[in-house]
């Protein structure tokens, strides 16, 4: 489908924070990526991002997902789409999601620039239940420059990204303790906030380099008592410790990799 829309998102200036952002990467970071939600739906984002000659950024590809707009003429296209064009994507205990890749274009994209890719994803709720707004269907879209991945395949991507803010403010607030600030002076608490959300990073980390599978979307309370506060014994035998731990044996394989892991990781930093 095919189809041209004169309005693109403007609402916050969020450019100038994206700039800073990525000014703020070191030297060694060579390959950029952007993925964000439907506030940098933004003509200005969007082609600043786009354009590898951009000013005030890192020159050369900054591969991007943007979760867009849902505005009239796009929701008409994803409709108007047949049902053989739509591709499985994800079965959900209460919706079964199918997407595919749809032809679209801002209103003001220059004909000269980068094309943009479009894909539409469509949630359909299981027989007898109904989204919010009455219906069975709902669909959403995603804007993106990147051509490597199948539309399946680039949409997850896109949802790796921090996930709903909402869910990243539940973590913190209610199992990393930014909640309960510690005092009544703004720096201080400021200070408490930043530990809470430069944990939340660790772990973060911790789950995709070196956890196992099983452990990639588990929240804090689950990794303290699988990983963190695992009881054991201390043994002292033959001039040599020795931790004893009632677990089994496969999951106590499973924390040997992840310190594994993370010790490669570790010699593999740079020094200093």
């Amino acid at each position: 489908m095919r189809s041209r829309d004169g309005n693109v998102g403007a609402g916050m200036d969020n450019l100038p924070l994206i700039q800073r952002a990525f000014a703020s990467l070191p030297a060694t970071v060579t390959a950029f990526f952007f993925r964000a939600d439907s506030a940098c739906y933004d003509a200005r984002v969007l082609k600043w991002l786009a354009d590898p000659h951009r000013l005030g950024g890192p020159t050369g590809p900054i591969g991007f997902t943007i979760s867009a707009d849902m505005t009239e003429a796009l929701h008409a296209v994803c409709a108007a789409v047949p049902e053989a064009a739509w591709a499985f994507c994800e079965e959900r205990p209460d919706e079964t999601i199918t997407c595919t890749e749809v032809e679209f274009t801002p209103g003001d994209w220059p004909k000269t620039a980068w094309p943009l890719r479009y894909l539409a994803v469509r949630f359909q709720k299981k027989q007898g239940q109904l989204f919010a707004s009455g219906g069975a269907t709902k669909y959403l879209a995603v804007v993106s420059n990147r051509w490597d991945l199948p539309v399946a395949a680039l949409l997850r991507w896109h949802w790796q990204k921090a996930g709903t803010i909402e869910l990243v403010h539940d973590v913190t607030k209610n199992e990393l303790g930014a909640a309960v600030p510690p005092c009544g002076r703004f720096g201080a608490n400021a200070a408490w906030y930043r530990l809470s959300l430069l944990t939340y990073n660790v772990l973060s980390a911790l789950k995709s380099l070196a956890l196992p599978a099983s452990l990639s979307a588990a929240r804090p309370k689950r990794l303290r008592f699988t990983l963190f506060t695992l009881a054991g014994r201390l043994v002292s035998r033959a001039g040599r410790l020795r931790l004893r731990v009632s677990a089994a044996a496969e999951r106590l394989a499973g924390l040997i990799a992840a310190r594994q892991q993370l010790a490669l990781l570790a010699q593999a930093l740079p020094a200093g």
